[in-house]
C-alpha cells in the first residue's frame, strides 16, 4: 500500500498536545483522540487517493460509483446520492459532473420526475469499479494493521458518533449501545 510522506519525528506529535492540554485547559482524552481521527482520515485518504488515482478517480467519486453500481437499475436521482453518500448537493453535482466527463456515469431526466435527474453508471463505469476495488481490498483499504475483531470495535465506536449525530437511528440492542443518539450505556434520548 502507498504510504503517504512520513513525518519521521521523534515523539507523537498529539501525545505532547495532550500533555500540554492537559496542563492548559485540563483532561485532554476527548481532544486526543478527535486529533487522533482527524489525522488518521488525513493518513487513510491520501492512501485510498493514491490507489485510485490510476483510475483518475478520488474516493469521493468511487463511493458514488459504488453506490450506483449498488442500486438495482445503476442509476440514482443526484439527491439520493447526496443522501447516501451523506453529503452537500454542491458536491454530489461536482463528483458527477467529474464522472460524466470521465465516462463512467451518464447523466438523464428522472423518467418518475420530469425535472429531476438520474445519474446512471456506464459499463466502462462499472469495469472501473471493479478493478479499482480490487486494489481496494488488496491494501485492505489501508487498516491491514487491525485484525477482523479490532475493524469490528472501531466500526462500532465510530457508529456512535454517527447516531449522536442523527445519521440514523439507534435501535435497542444496538452494538454502539447509544440508542438514539444517547451516549454509550445510556438510553437514548
Amino acid at each position: 500500500m502507498p504510504q503517504p510522506k512520513s513525518l519521521n519525528l521523534s515523539f507523537d506529535p498529539i501525545e505532547r498536545a495532550a500533555q500540554n492540554w492537559r496542563v492548559h485547559f485540563g483532561p485532554s482524552s476527548a481532544m486526543a483522540a478527535v486529533t487522533s481521527i482527524m489525522r488518521a482520515q488525513q493518513i487513510l485518504l491520501s492512501q485510498l487517493d493514491t490507489l485510485l488515482k490510476p483510475y483518475d478517480l478520488t474516493f469521493a467519486r468511487y463511493e458514488a460509483l459504488v453506490l450506483l453500481t449498488f442500486s438495482k437499475s445503476g442509476s440514482l436521482p443526484l439527491s439520493k446520492i447526496g443522501e447516501r453518500l451523506m453529503v452537500h448537493p454542491t458536491s454530489v453535482t461536482n463528483t458527477v459532473d467529474r464522472l460524466e466527463r470521465a465516462g463512467l456515469v451518464r447523466r438523464m431526466r428522472n423518467p418518475r420526475d420530469g425535472r429531476g435527474v438520474l445519474a446512471e453508471i456506464t459499463d466502462r463505469g462499472r469495469e472501473i469499479v471493479r478493478v479499482a476495488t480490487a486494489d481496494l481490498m488488496g491494501a485492505e483499504f489501508g487498516l491491514g494493521m487491525y485484525g477482523e475483531a479490532q475493524l469490528q470495535e472501531m466500526f462500532d465506536m465510530l457508529r456512535t458518533i454517527r447516531i449522536a449525530a442523527g445519521d440514523f437511528p439507534g435501535e435497542a440492542g444496538d452494538p454502539a449501545g447509544a440508542g438514539a443518539g444517547g451516549r454509550a450505556g445510556e438510553p437514548g434520548v
